[in-house]
C-alpha cells in the first residue's frame, strides 16, 4: 500500500533507516576480503553448512561478553549456526520441533512474522499475557496447566519470546522474569521437552538503561534455551546474515534440515560480516546507529505528548530501544483492517500497523484497539507530520 501510494506517511514497515546503511564500512570489508586473491576465491566458494567459522567465533564471543557471568556452561562454537537472516533460524527451529498441530506460547502481542511462520507449519500460536515487564509468568504457568488439563500439554513445544524491546510491544523481558520463564520452561518439561526461543533481534538498538543477560546465560544445564540473532537491524538487511546457538541436541537435527535447504547460507556475505569485525567496523556503526534511531524515538513521542496526550484512553509505552512506539486506544476504537480508524488514517495520509495482526490465534484476545508505530523509516520530521495526521483521524472518531 506504501508503495502504491508514495504520498503517504509509512508508520508502518519495520524497515530500518536508509540514511544509516553502512556503504563505506561495507567497501573497506569486501575491499578486504578480495585483496588476497585466495581468501577471494575461498569467498566465491562454498562454504560449510554450519558457516564461516571464523564468524561463528567472533559472533559466539560477542553474546558471551554481552551476557557476562554464565548460570552454568557456556556455549561452545559448534552449537553456533549460521543463517540468511535470523527468520531462516526461526523456521528450521520450527521445523525440527513442531508436527502440525503442535503448540507455541507466545507473548500477546508478539512479532506477526512468527505468528505466519507457525501458521505455514500448521502450527498453533497460543497467546500469554504480558505486561511492562514482558510475558507474565503467573499467566505462562496458568496457561500450561490449563493445557496440561485438557490433554494438550504434550502438544506445547516452545515459549518463543523477543525478549529485548519486543515487537511490537516494545516491552523488555526483566531480568526476573527470564529467569523464572527458563525455569517454568525447565519444570514443565518433565511432561515432554519445552524449549524457551530466544528471538535478540533488537538488541544491538539500545538507547538508555542497561543491558540484561540473554536467557541462554541463565540457562544452568544449556538444554533449554534457543539464542536467534541476526544483523539485520543492527548493520545491513541486505546482507542478510543471522545465527543461531542451540542447544546440543538440535544441533544435528536443524545442521540437517538445512543442508536439505541451501547446503550453508551465502559464504561470501559471512566472510564480510567477518571482515566487518576484524577491521573493527561493527561497533562504531552500531553506534551510529543507536544515535539516529534514538533521535527518531524521542521525535516520535514528543509529537505523541504534542498531539495525543490529552485524548482520553490513549496511551503508549515510552520504550527503550528497538524500532517501534505501542499504541493503545480507548476500548472499542477498532483500528484493525476492517475498522474506520485505517480508512480516517489513511485520508489523512499516514499509514501503520493494525495491532490485531500481531496477536496469537488462541489465548489470551486480540485487542483491535492496538497500532503498532515504527520510527526507523521516516525522518523526525515526517515522524512528526505522521503522528499529527494521526492524531487527526483519532479525533475524527473519539
Amino acid at each position: 500500500m506504501a508503495l502504491a501510494q508514495p504520498e503517504l506517511i509509512s508508520l508502518a514497515a519495520g524497515f530500518v533507516d536508509q540514511a544509516t546503511l553502512p556503504v563505506e564500512e561495507t567497501q573497506q570489508a569486501l575491499a578486504a576480503v578480495f585483496a588476497d586473491a585466495t581468501r577471494g576465491r575461498a569467498a566465491l566458494q562454498y562454504g560449510t553448512n554450519a558457516g564461516y567459522l571464523p564468524l561463528r567465533e567472533a559472533v559466539l564471543a560477542r553474546l558471551i561478553a554481552a551476557d557476562g557471568e554464565y548460570a552454568g556452561t557456556r556455549p561452545h562454537v559448534d552449537q553456533v549456526i549460521l543463517t540468511a537472516g535470523s527468520n531462516q533460524m526461526l523456521h528450521l527451529v520450527g521445523e525440527a520441533l513442531l508436527d502440525p498441530g503442535d503448540i507455541v506460547l507466545c507473548a500477546a502481542p508478539t512479532y506477526f512474522v512468527f505468528i505466519g511462520l507457525l501458521d505455514g507449519l500448521s502450527a498453533r500460536a497460543v497467546g500469554v499475557a504480558i505486561d511492562k515487564d514482558g510475558m507474565i509468568p503467573e499467566a505462562l504457568e496458568e496457561t500450561l496447566e490449563r493445557l496440561k488439563r485438557s490433554g494438550e500439554r504434550e502438544r506445547v513445544k516452545a515459549i518463543y519470546s523477543t525478549s529485548y524491546f519486543e515487537n511490537p510491544s516494545t516491552v523488555t523481558l526483566s531480568r526476573e522474569r527470564r529467569q523464572q520463564v527458563v525455569e517454568i520452561a525447565k519444570r514443565h518439561s518433565a511432561d515432554g521437552h519445552l524449549y524457551v526461543i530466544d528471538d535478540s533481534a533488537y538488541r544491538e538498538l539500545r538507547y538508555s538503561g542497561p543491558d540484561l543477560p540473554s536467557m541462554r546465560a541463565l540457562d544452568e544445564t544449556g538444554d533449554t534455551v534457543i539464542v536467534a540473532e541476526t544483523f539485520s537491524k543492527s548493520f545491513s538487511p541486505g546482507i542478510r546474515v543471522g545465527w543461531g546457538v542451540l542447544p546440543p541436541e538440535l544441533v544435528g537435527p536443524i545442521s540437517g534440515l538445512k543442508t536439505s535447504i541451501d547446503f550453508g547460507s551465502p559464504h561470501l556475505n559471512q566472510q564480510l560480516m567477518s571482515a566487518v569485525f576484524e577491521k573493527g567496523l561493527f561497533e562504531p556503526h552500531v553506534q551510529v546507529l543507536r544515535e539516529s534511531y534514538r533521535a527518531k524515538m524521542n521525535a516520535m513521542l514528543a509529537a505523541l505528548d504534542d498531539f495525543m496526550a490529552d485524548l482520553p484512553g490513549v496511551r503508549w509505552q515510552r520504550p527503550t530501544g528497538g524500532l517501534y512506539v505501542w499504541l493503545e486506544l480507548p476500548e472499542g476504537l477498532d483500528a484493525g483492517p476492517g475498522g474506520r480508524l485505517i480508512e480516517h488514517a489513511l485520508a489523512e495520509g499516514v499509514l501503520y500497523v493494525p495491532g490485531e495482526y500481531c496477536y496469537p490465534g488462541e489465548g489470551e484476545r486480540a485487542r483491535k484497539d492496538r497500532i503498532r508505530l515504527s520510527f526507523g523509516v521516516q525522518s523526525a520530521e515526517n515522524i512528526r507530520r505522521g503522528i499529527e495526521a494521526l492524531a487527526r483521524a483519532v479525533r475524527q472518531l473519539l
